[in-house]
């Protein structure tokens, strides 16, 4: 059985985070392995409080997981201050993770900040240059390049501009936002590929990117190559999206085992 490590924040909602990301693992039948590296209370109308583990209880994390279930792929989402992600970064480094899918999470679906300001050039020396694939949406890529992105032409000037700031690593920017509607964006240094999604009306669409990404690792893991792992991971968004289950008063969850047979 494949195994996946997640390192990102609690959503004590059940939307986001690490709880979405071990619901998408085990809609692939992957076996899902985390390392909380914060607590958040948050629910589907917005983020109310952060609470950042210590870095050194991280660390203890990694070295538990990589001691003994050594994962086929990581996915790296909320790290939300330098220390820890130079930690993280450090470990990876360490244990020579071969397929790495970092969520560069920086804001969150109902606009919040989770990413400290400072954190960012850490991100960028420490953790983005070890990525197989980084998976940017628009706001985050605007922050990653400094340029405003309106339109197609400019997702994929900053997606070229991403890929020469981290030679080696894919870009996959992801529209939305109002730009590009659900077609995404892969830039390597072989080509660029435009991914065209089917846009699914509705407003609970709470923790698709750390779904999207979680999916694309749990791919990466399964044997399936980048565009493979992209393409079947959009498909799975769009059926979570689509067997929307209507909780919480503001931008809802997914639901994220539709895959699954119903319980009889």
């Amino acid at each position: 059985m494949k195994r996946l490590l997640t390192i990102a924040g609690s959503d004590c909602s059940g939307g986001a985070g690490i709880q979405a990301d071990l619901k998408t693992f085990a809609a692939h039948h992957v076996y899902g392995m985390s390392a909380i590296t914060a607590l958040t209370a948050q629910n589907t109308l917005g983020v109310q409080a952060i609470h950042e583990a210590p870095v050194e209880f991280v660390e203890q994390e990694l070295e538990s997981i990589f001691q003994d279930i050594v994962p086929d792929a990581v996915k790296v989402g909320m790290v939300s201050s330098a220390p820890l992600i130079r930690a993280i970064a450090a470990k990876l480094r360490q244990y020579a993770v071969r397929l790495l899918v970092v969520d560069p999470v920086m804001v969150s679906t109902s606009g919040s900040r989770l990413l400290a300001p400072e954190a960012q050039e850490a991100l960028e020396q420490e953790l983005l240059p070890l990525a197989t694939v980084i998976t940017p949406n628009i706001p985050e890529a605007t922050a990653l390049t400094g340029m405003e992105i309106h339109s197609p032409g400019e997702m994929t000037q900053a997606a070229r501009m991403l890929a020469r700031k981290f030679p080696g690593v894919a870009i996959l920017v992801k529209g939305g936002h109002a730009v590009n509607d659900a077609n995404d964006l892969l830039v390597t240094q072989e080509k660029e590929e435009w991914f065209p999604g089917k846009r699914v009306d509705t407003p609970n669409t709470h923790g698709t990117g750390c779904t999207l990404s979680s999916a694309i690792a749990a791919n990466l893991a399964l044997g399936h190559s980048l565009p493979q792992a992209i393409q079947r991971a959009k498909e799975y968004i769009v059926g979570a999206l689509s067997h929307d289950p209507r909780l919480g008063h503001g931008q809802g969850p997914m639901d994220h085992l539709w895959v699954l047979p119903p319980t009889p």
